[in-house]
């Protein structure tokens, strides 16, 4: 991290209290990244008392790295004063940098880094090493969900109707990265991961599925260029709280939070 942890360990601020946020807090609490501790949390109606700071500045002032996980908003709202103050900012609603002018801001190489979870996302660190290499011609990425993760209102009678009703899989969305982040703002983060290690949001191709097969989410990455041909498909559970969001996307975090603390890293 760009912040230097005091002799107490790393401090983690968090921006957020919702099914993501309150296990991230809670395993900080219980010890579970050795050296760090949680400062405070800002945001979120309801995080207990105790941990609630009144302030982004006062989070900022005691805390070496931030970690977003409550929304778009948040990132576009917050990122900018964490990155200024010279703290780290840790971001999970990955599609607020769909937004070209907000993902230059945010990147700039002053104050402190920028770090993308990988959240529900697997096969980043291959995949980034194959387009160093290449690049990439060609990405496109399939996520598969149970049909209620996918509904959203913007989509048509019918749609919503076969999504209900249907056995089979079916198709609710095809496109660029750019739109899937767009259409599917609580759920459709892991496309702008894949197309900020590749090709970015207008190369990479997105399908999103509504499956009844499913009690899960299943993402299916495909990529080929120089380096190789590449098939990675990846399966999680959803989160118990939210059903739009893996039960594994809090510990990435804490995995990132634990590297940062650590004198070796496995996959760097």
């Amino acid at each position: 991290m760009t912040a230097a942890p005091s002799s107490r360990g790393l401090a983690v601020g968090l921006i957020g209290f919702g099914a993501i946020g309150r296990t991230i807090a809670d395993r900080l609490r219980r010890g579970a990244v050795p050296n760090a501790r949680l400062t405070g949390v800002f945001g979120g109606s309801e995080t207990p008392a105790e941990l609630v700071t009144g302030s982004l500045d006062g989070l900022l002032e005691a805390s070496d790295v931030v970690v977003e996980a409550a929304s778009q908003a948040a990132v576009a709202d917050y990122g900018p004063a964490v990155k200024d103050s010279g703290r780290d900012l840790v971001v999970l609603s990955i599609g607020a940098l769909v937004d070209d002018e907000l993902l230059e801001r945010l990147r700039a190489p002053v104050g402190g880094r920028l770090l993308l979870s990988t959240g529900a996302c697997g096969g980043l660190d291959i995949l980034r090493a194959a387009h160093a290499l290449g690049p990439l011609d060609a990405v496109s990425l399939r996520s598969s969900k149970p049909p209620a993760s996918v509904a959203c209102e913007w989509m048509d009678e019918a749609l919503r109707r076969d999504l209900a009703a249907t056995p089979q899989p079916v198709l609710a969305f095809s496109g660029t990265a750019r739109e899937a982040v767009r259409l599917f703002p609580q759920s459709a983060n892991l496309s702008g991961l894949v197309a900020l290690a590749t090709l970015g949001f207008d190369r990479v191709r997105v399908e999103v599925w509504g499956d009844p097969g499913l009690d899960g989410a299943r993402h299916d990455i495909s990529a080929h260029g120089p380096a190789g041909t590449y098939s990675i498909s990846i399966q999680n559970r959803l989160s118990p709280e939210n059903q739009r969001t893996s039960a594994v996307t809090a510990f990435a975090v804490l995995r990132c939070l634990s590297d940062a603390t650590s004198h070796w890293i496995v996959g760097c």
